[in-house]
């Protein structure tokens, strides 16, 4: 089959390997050249770079909805379009320039977590299933019929980047099946009554407020993990928690203090149980153990955690 495909982060490559070995990509849609890093250079998207790779014509536009996009896009020949984590809301002059339509592939199970961070906040909201969505694009924000789904399970301490990886070679095997079946599914409504939102993601999301409990603070650890990074301020300064775990222990300290817990490891006392920390990053610094940090920072119980933009 022709396929026009639309992607950009990392996510998106599975499939556009699988579509690449299985079918005849006649183009690559991707997001423009963008400034990343910490020296702010302009980097292709991971899927420009694969499309350059193999040779295929490339396309950024700024905006899709400018006029001249779907007589652009339909020369190309394209039966279907197949779209993952493309990162434009594509219109309905665009949506149906392939005969077949455009094909997403999201990491939910829809109707739940419609949005541009399903697998973040699946994970923020502590969800122990997740899975791929296969549907047909409509103009609505992940609102259109549902081809096929496949549940998966969602790992007690798996991060947002872990699970992405995961779910991403679950799609695109789901795309491949959804693909081949085209001509017998039978697209199913979805029932809107159900959805829950999962909109982008903002730095501020990563904030940790210590009055939460223990288990709803690792879930937005788990979340923000690797982006935007789970935020906190210490007596010596902001630090990115990137692994913790939640103990089940009762605390009269205020939330935000570091406590000795019944194991004699140093902990944060949050609203409910304590907060055990396992790998972090004082700003600018490298990725290190919580005692290591803990050491280097001469922090001991009494010392107080806060949440960056509140006292401590």
């Amino acid at each position: 089959m022709n396929v026009l495909f639309y992607g950009t982060p990392e996510f998106a490559l599975p499939t556009l390997e699988a579509l690449l070995d299985h079918h005849q990509v006649v183009a690559v849609v991707t997001q423009p050249d963008r400034p990343a890093g910490r020296g702010q250079r302009v980097t292709a998207s991971p899927v420009k770079r694969r499309a350059e790779a193999a040779g295929l014509p490339i396309l950024q536009p700024a905006r899709l909805r400018d006029a001249e996009w779907p007589d652009r896009l339909r020369v190309l020949g394209a039966e279907v379009a197949v779209v993952v984590a493309f990162g434009q809301i594509l219109p309905k002059a665009i949506l149906n320039v392939p005969p077949r339509g455009s094909i997403n592939v999201h990491a939910s199970l829809l109707p739940r977590y419609r949005g541009a961070a399903p697998i973040t906040w699946a994970l923020i909201r502590g969800e122990t299933e997740t899975g791929i969505t296969t549907f047909h694009m409509d103009e609505g924000m992940d609102t259109g019929p549902i081809l096929l789904q496949e549940a998966a399970p969602i790992g007690p301490t798996e991060t947002a980047g872990e699970l992405a990886a995961r779910l991403s070679r679950v799609g695109a095997a789901l795309l491949l099946k959804t693909l081949e079946s085209l001509d017998t599914l039978t697209p199913t409504p979805q029932r809107h009554e159900l959805a829950t939102p999962a909109p982008r993601l903002k730095k501020e999301d990563g904030l940790l407020h210590w009055a939460e409990p223990a288990r709803a603070l690792v879930n937005r650890i788990r979340g923000c993990t690797p982006w935007p990074g789970a935020t906190a301020v210490t007596p010596r300064g902001r630090i990115f928690i990137w692994r913790a775990t939640d103990l089940d222990e009762p605390s009269s300290a205020k939330p935000g203090e570091i406590v000795r817990a019944a194991s004699g490891a140093l902990a944060i006392a949050t609203g409910a149980g304590l907060l055990l920390p396992r790998e972090v990053q004082p700003e600018n610094r490298r990725i290190m153990a919580w005692n290591a940090f803990l050491a280097g920072a001469r922090m001991g119980p009494g010392a107080r955690f806060s949440t960056p933009g509140q006292a401590a």
